[in-house]
């Protein structure tokens, strides 16, 4: 296939989730524009968006009421990260507002963490990255969003976050959070090369005049993490000195807290960051998965556990194809 080939590819009318982000997101469409506003219509009406909302109960949860992460993978948690992935946006679908409106209220702690738990102990890189972007993604305005993105960034950086033992104070780190700069309590106190990837990008989605000083430090150290080995390398400190996973090279969708090379190609590039060199080896490995007709195949999957169906494993996928002609498109090398 040509370049233009597995365009009309991804433009089939007969997948319209597919259709609806290649016409925002690689044909470029305007936000007001009829046609773009049509097959968004479409895309919520039949597919994966309608089969997800189908499943949510009226109250705004999936499967049971609280804070939404069990069970995995159908759960709110998982159940909204899949709706901002496939273009879903709560203009459209009242429904979408609602789940929401449940997650900021039951899976946000005060201080602006999202917790598995529901209290601050329970937050993660991963996770409120994750949350973070998708309800941006799905069109949240809310001053609880912006703390949550506050919160996350200061993580980041420490400002004004006490160390997890100091337990008297009114903001510190914790179990899983335990320190500046991504370290995770579930990489044995490393920096964790997966939550990061999370954070970053849904710092990639706020506009510039949404990046106030502290999310602009926080962004700043966050890239040159990203950027501390070879993207393609993904040598991200691992606990006990494992190799990377073998995952991080394994393209996929959904995504959820696992992490691929081509998802930190989003993140850099979404921050303006496509042309810096350290990225060209990360570029040339999303380039060289394209099979010979310029499609990508679907290497990891969440098949018979999430809501959706996305295509059959070691097979062209239109969802990854999507994935990786964006990501080449925001960083200028397609």
């Amino acid at each position: 296939m040509s370049a233009d080939a597995v365009l009309d590819w991804l433009l089939d009318p007969a997948q319209p989730g597919v259709r609806y982000l290649a016409l925002r997101d690689l044909v470029g469409l305007g936000a007001d524009d009829a046609k773009l506003l049509a097959a968004r219509q479409a895309a919520h009406r039949a597919g994966p968006i309608a089969e997800i909302l189908a499943q949510m109960d009226p109250q705004g949860y999936w499967v049971r009421p609280g804070g939404g992460y069990n069970p995995k993978y159908y759960s709110g948690v998982w159940s909204l990260i899949t709706l901002a992935q496939l273009g879903a946006s709560l203009h459209e679908d009242e429904r979408i507002a609602r789940a929401c409106a449940y997650m900021l209220e039951q899976g946000l702690a005060p201080g602006g963490q999202f917790a598995y738990n529901g209290a601050p102990g329970g937050t993660i890189d991963c996770l409120q990255g994750n949350l973070c972007w998708a309800l941006g993604e799905l069109g949240v305005q809310d001053e609880r969003l912006e703390r949550a993105c506050l919160w996350m960034a200061r993580t980041v950086t420490g400002e004004g976050i006490a160390a997890k033992e100091d337990k008297k104070a009114p903001e510190r780190y914790y179990a899983y959070k335990c320190g500046p700069g991504f370290a995770c309590g579930a990489n044995n106190g490393l920096p964790c090369g997966w939550g990061a990837a999370k954070v970053m990008l849904a710092f990639s989605r706020l506009p510039a005049a949404r990046r106030t000083p502290p999310l602009q430090r926080a962004i700043e150290q966050g890239i040159e993490f990203l950027f501390s080995v070879d993207p393609a390398s993904a040598a991200y400190p691992t606990s006990a000195g494992q190799p990377p996973n073998a995952s991080w090279w394994k393209f996929g969708f959904p995504v959820f807290y696992i992490t691929d090379v081509l998802q930190v190609v989003e993140a850099l590039a979404g921050l303006g960051r496509g042309g810096d060199p350290r990225l060209a080896r990360a570029l040339e490995l999303v380039r060289a998965k394209q099979d010979g007709q310029g499609r990508w195949m679907l290497e990891y999957d969440y098949a018979g556990k999430t809501w959706g169906s996305y295509g059959a494993k070691k097979k062209p996928s239109p969802w990854v194809t999507l994935r990786a002609r964006r990501a080449l498109k925001l960083a200028a090398s397609l």
